[in-house]
C-alpha cells in the first residue's frame, strides 16, 4: 500500500493569520513586512558609505534576531497586456490600431522567451512568549524558534498582550531600516496569506488565491 502523502496543512508551521501576524503551531508569532529596495549600484561612493554604515547601525540596534528573504517570481504580464487590448479597441485611426496591435505581438513574443522575474523583499520579524513549552516541535528556516520559550496564544487575551509586544520590535525595525532609505510595510492577512499560498503553490500563478 502506498503511503499517503502529507497535506500541506501538516508540513506548513503556520497555525493562524490573526490581524497579519502569523501564530506558529509552537506559540510563537512572525510579523512579515515587505520592503522597497536601493539601486546601489547607481548610488556615488558616498551613498554607498552611508547606507552601508545605516544598515549597520540597524543590525546593531537591534536586541532581537530578523531574518530577510527574496522571493523571486516569474512577471505576470497579462494585466498589462489585457490594458493594451483595451487602448486597441478604442483607438480611431487605423494606423494607431495597426502599431498597437503588433507592439502586443511583440511584447508577447518577447516575455514568451525570456523569462522576466520581479523580486520582492521580506523582513520576518519574530516574537516568542515567555511560557515555557519543553515538548513544542523545533521550526526551520525563516521560522526557527528564537528559544525554547512558547506558549499557546490561542486566546484573544495572551493574543492582544503579544501583539503588542511584536508591534514594538515592527516599530523599531520600520524606524531603523528606513535611515538606511528602505520603507517597510506590515502585511494584512489576506497578503501575508497570499505570500505563503504563492510560496507553497509555485504552480498555481493563474489560479485565484483561497483565503479560508
Amino acid at each position: 500500500m502506498a503511503e499517503s502523502k502529507k497535506s500541506t496543512q501538516t508540513i506548513v508551521p503556520i497555525k493562524e493569520v490573526r490581524n497579519g501576524i502569523l501564530v506558529l503551531k509552537d506559540g510563537s508569532m512572525r510579523a512579515l513586512l515587505m520592503t522597497s529596495s536601493v539601486n546601489f549600484a547607481l548610488k556615488s561612493q558616498d551613498e554607498q558609505d552611508s547606507i552601508i554604515f545605516q544598515f549597520q547601525q540597524f543590525l546593531n540596534s537591534l536586541n532581537f534576531s530578523v531574518q530577510i528573504f527574496i522571493q523571486s517570481r516569474r512577471l505576470d504580464i497579462r494585466p498589462y497586456i489585457a490594458t493594451l487590448e483595451v487602448r486597441e479597441k478604442e483607438q480611431i485611426n487605423d494606423l494607431m490600431r495597426i502599431q498597437v496591435k503588433e507592439y502586443i505581438e511583440f511584447i508577447k513574443a518577447f516575455t514568451d522567451r525570456t523569462n522576466i522575474m520581479t523580486k520582492t523583499f521580506y523582513i520576518v520579524v519574530p516574537y516568542t512568549p515567555a511560557t515555557i513549552n519543553i515538548n513544542s516541535n523545533k521550526s526551520k528556516g525563516f521560522f526557527k524558534k528564537q528559544s525554547a520559550a512558547t506558549v499557546a496564544a490561542g486566546k484573544k487575551e495572551d493574543f492582544e498582550e503579544h501583539s503588542t509586544q511584536i508591534e514594538q520590535r515592527i516599530a523599531v525595525v520600520q524606524q531603523g531600516i528606513t535611515r538606511a532609505g528602505v520603507r517597510a510595510v506590515q502585511l494584512g492577512t489576506e497578503e501575508a496569506i497570499e505570500v505563503f499560498y504563492r510560496l507553497f503553490n509555485p504552480g498555481d500563478v493563474e489560479k485565484p488565491i483561497p483565503v479560508n
